[in-house]
């Protein structure tokens, strides 16, 4: 039997490769992978598209590289960190737009079946979990499997509309890619997950233009979320619990965790429960106190917020932190108002459609729709484009040079 290559199966694998590396929560290696591949499928020309959602990136780096100038105490360690940090989510838009030049013929093919890839990893992985580790609770599976997967619901949601996309998977192939990939979403358990899958699915339908339907069908699923609310706030589901009640408990204290206000960090439950409030609170009020300058142009690359107390962060624990759960947050903290302001369009641009005939192109202008309603939402719980696991910055590079191509 003759084996046949494709002419581009090294960038092929290099963008798995690079969409994998994430995965495996090590910060180091996924930036040495995604420069790697970066430096060798480095173009010669890019889009003015691709250059103005890099632009806000690049310019609250470089604030925050000039504000560092006016505080010499910042160990160079935490400024070293900070410049590549920032600079990750422009590595990924760069790398995603020079892949898909090198893989037009077979652009969506790829993008599933490295989410598919993804996801029969993540299963082995839960498997391994449940029986070997004997994970039981919510965040045990979390801990072991994976905390969230933003690559595999957009996979998801192109299966979904696989026809749309031009994909033409048959029915048994379209089940088995479907069930796959839904599972591995659906286990990690991620409220931020489910959003975004809501939201990119209405996407795609269309119902973010305004007419009578849309407006029916949002204030349908506001009511919905009203009352499945109240339904579980009436469950009282335990902080402590095991398994589903587990997870209704992360339900219940969801709308309240992100924006609480006063949070008594000597109870432990409130603490815990609200912490990602607790670094939103701590970063105003230590920017701030320093006066106007570091309030409009925050405390550069190398800037540090106290918690005031050592806190359980990953896998050690850290009095003193550069990188917060919120996105917005830490670019107030390295570029301050500025920065907040110029980095609003970089959610503002994904609502710019392409004028076109092609359906592929109309598709991912839609899809572009769903991810600026969804950066709203990730860049205040999870970070967004700057969270050291994530992957979107890849897949939205890659899918900009699609559109640029087929427009």
């Amino acid at each position: 039997m003759k084996i046949t290559i494709p002419h581009n199966f090294r960038y092929q694998l290099l963008f798995l490769l690079s969409i994998a590396a994430p995965y495996l929560d090590n910060f180091e290696l996924t930036i040495s992978v995604w420069s790697f591949a970066f430096l060798v499928s480095i173009c010669r020309s890019y889009s003015l598209s691709l250059i103005r959602l890099i632009a806000p990136f690049l310019a609250v780096l470089t604030i925050a590289i000039f504000v560092s100038f006016y505080y010499s105490d910042y160990q160079r360690y935490f400024i070293i960190r900070d410049i590549v940090y920032l600079c990750k989510p422009i590595v990924g838009f760069l790398l995603g737009y020079q892949l898909c030049k090198r893989n037009y013929e077979n652009a969506f093919r790829l993008i599933v079946n490295a989410g598919v890839f993804i996801a029969i990893c993540h299963i082995i992985i839960l498997f391994f979990a449940i029986v070997i580790f004997k994970a039981t609770t919510v965040a045990d599976i979390r801990f072991h499997a994976g905390y969230f997967s933003d690559y595999e619901i957009y996979v998801f949601v192109i299966i979904l509309f696989h026809k749309k996309f031009r994909l033409n998977y048959s029915p048994k192939k379209f089940l088995i890619l479907a069930v796959i990939v839904g599972f591995s979403a659906l286990m990690y358990l991620a409220r931020t997950n489910f959003i975004q899958f809501l939201i990119l699915f209405l996407a795609l339908k269309g119902y973010f233009v305004l007419n009578r339907k849309s407006v029916t069908i949002f204030l349908t699923i506001i009511a919905t979320s009203v009352i499945g609310y109240f339904i579980v706030l009436s469950l009282n589901p335990r902080r402590d619990a095991e398994g589903f009640e587990g997870f209704l408990y992360k339900i219940k204290v969801a709308p309240l965790e992100p924006f609480k206000t006063k949070i008594n960090r000597e109870d432990y439950k409130d603490f815990n429960d609200n912490y990602r409030s607790y670094e939103n609170i701590m970063t105003i009020r230590q920017v701030t106190r320093d006066g106007w300058i570091p309030t409009v142009f925050g405390k550069g690359i190398g800037s540090q917020i106290d918690l005031k107390q050592e806190v359980w962060l990953g896998d050690m624990k850290l009095r003193f932190i550069s990188i917060l759960h919120n996105g917005f947050m830490i670019v107030f903290l390295k570029s301050g108002l500025l920065g907040i302001f110029i980095f609003l369009s970089t959610i503002f641009y994904f609502f710019i459609r392409v004028r076109t005939d092609n359906e592929k192109t109309h598709y991912i202008n839609l899809l572009f729709i769903g991810t600026g309603f969804f950066m709203i939402i990730s860049n205040w719980v999870f970070l967004g484009f700057y969270n050291l696991t994530e992957t979107k910055a890849i897949l939205i590079g890659f899918l900009i040079a699609y559109r640029e191509k087929f427009k």
